[in-house]
């Protein structure tokens, strides 16, 4: 029976039948009784034993205790099922194929694993026509165990120039942007002119009035990332080097920032005003892999997708303040390798926001996409901030800022030795935005000013979970 031939076209499933067509030999099918490319059964058994290793389980041959139990009580009403499909069926499904070769693979598998001790104690044959299997759980634990060994090797070992963490993040990263979700959504999303989104929210809390004024001045440097002189430690930056974080919504962005009672937080919308490619974090969660059982890359990829799931969680789980300066470590080297070795590289990465609701999002931009455009102020412009009206109950709060700029030059008689100084390049010259510190970054954000608004935060919610606490207390006994 093992010498029998089935043909490629015997054989319904794509990729087993690509197979034959490229390994197989020229002959006639026993079956269909056809010239063409062909495996024996045995070869053909050979396939099945291993993808029903790699992708199914045994299930068990009679009910547990509890469930023999349940089932002889009549209140219950429990009837016990073995789990999963008979072997033979499931063999003829997995490969697409008819009932006679399928029966005569799984009986050239039984003959194999056949065991005369095993058989006389009554142990039920692998493949015995009885047999029952089920899909067998994705094992992703050695990845997990490797992310911690990452995790680990950066903290306490190395954290510049460590293979460990180099390896670790390319084996995980490499070819994410061909990845989609099980919705068909890409899990690389383009932001930016024309796309879904194309705005996000930043806030930024004031204690004191003297510095919600002086930011009132220039909103899109104290709201904007802040200088790196002025970066601290984040869920996605290192102390010294500024990010762009931001949220798709602005409550959720002062929800973030977590803002005291009794403070002010500064509120703005910004423009994305060229295309980003950003690492959806929440996508990673439901990544598409599509395949065969009898591909033997298709077990690693589907580990990999449950894995990418596992690690989208750890990447976001909520870090607690005491913790931040380790807990963030991890997650700060994945933003850099994101935005430096990918390809292409991304600018920064969306995740679901734990302060908002259903499809309210956080943004980081890595620091080479977080530059504000600066806006047309010209030089010695001279800026006021008021902060309220004076009426007859008394002050009545009111922001206003106004924006006091240099005159235009008056007309001069104009000499071949002398500058126009109405012509029209020396004017955008003269009222050319001043800007002090040089930046080579090309631009990728663009405050509106007229969003800009400051909320007083007079108190704070809190959702929670109830725990009760019991507590007993028993005497103890005599020695």
């Amino acid at each position: 029976m093992e010498n029998r031939l089935l043909c490629s076209e015997c054989v319904g499933e794509v990729f087993l039948r690509a197979e034959i067509v490229r390994n197989g030999r020229d002959g006639v099918c026993f079956y269909c009784e056809t010239e063409g490319r062909t495996f024996t059964i045995g070869e053909m058994a050979d396939q099945i034993e291993i993808a029903f290793e790699e992708h199914y389980y045994r299930t068990a041959e009679q009910a547990s205790y509890m469930e023999y139990l349940m089932s002889k009580d009549e209140d219950i009403g429990y009837d016990w099922e073995r789990e999963g499909d008979t072997v033979g069926s499931l063999i003829g499904w997995s490969a697409e194929l008819e009932e006679e070769p399928a029966e005569d693979i799984r009986l050239v598998l039984a003959k194999r694993h056949y065991d005369y001790e095993a058989a006389q104690m009554g142990d039920e044959n692998p493949f015995a026509e009885e047999a029952h299997y089920a899909g067998r759980e994705i094992d992703d634990s050695e990845s997990q165990a490797g992310w911690v060994h990452f995790e680990e090797s950066l903290m306490t070992e190395a954290r510049y120039f460590n293979p460990t963490v180099e390896a670790t993040l390319t084996s995980t990263f490499e070819g994410i942007a061909d990845h989609r979700t099980q919705d068909d959504r890409p899990i690389v999303a383009e932001v930016g002119p024309g796309r879904e989104i194309t705005t996000f929210y930043r806030a930024r809390v004031f204690q004191s009035e003297e510095r919600l004024v002086e930011a009132l001045k220039r909103p899109d440097r104290e709201v904007g990332p802040p200088p790196p002189s002025a970066a601290t430690n984040g869920r996605m930056n290192p102390h010294g080097v500024a990010v762009f974080y931001g949220a798709t919504d602005p409550l959720v962005s002062l929800a973030e920032v977590r803002p005291p009672v009794g403070s002010r937080v500064i509120i703005g919308r910004f423009e994305v005003i060229r295309p980003l490619q950003l690492l959806d974090i929440e996508a990673l969660r439901s990544v598409n892999v599509e395949g065969s059982i009898f591909d033997r890359s298709y077990l690693h990829r589907k580990a990999r997708a449950k894995f990418l799931d596992w690690l989208s969680r750890r990447i976001t789980q909520p870090v607690m303040p005491d913790d931040e300066p380790f807990e963030y470590l991890p997650t700060q080297v994945i933003a850099d390798f994101l935005a430096t070795r990918t390809d292409p590289p991304l600018d920064g990465v969306l995740y679901s926001s734990v302060q908002g609701g259903e499809d309210k999002r956080n943004v980081v931009l890595f620091h080479k996409a977080s530059r504000v455009e600066n806006p047309s102020i010209p030089k010695d412009t001279e800026i006021s901030v008021s902060v309220a009206d004076q009426v007859e109950d008394g002050p009545q709060i009111h922001y206003w800022v106004s924006e006091e700029v240099p005159p235009t030059p008056l007309p001069e008689t104009v000499t071949s030795n002398s500058t126009n100084i109405n012509d029209p390049l020396f004017l955008q010259f003269v009222n050319a935005p001043f800007e002090e510190n040089y930046d080579a970054r090309e631009p990728a954000l663009r405050l509106d000013v007229s969003s800009v608004e400051v909320r007083h935060v007079s108190g704070v919610d809190f959702k929670t979970e109830n725990s009760t606490v019991q507590r007993h207390r028993v005497e103890k006994p005599l020695p």
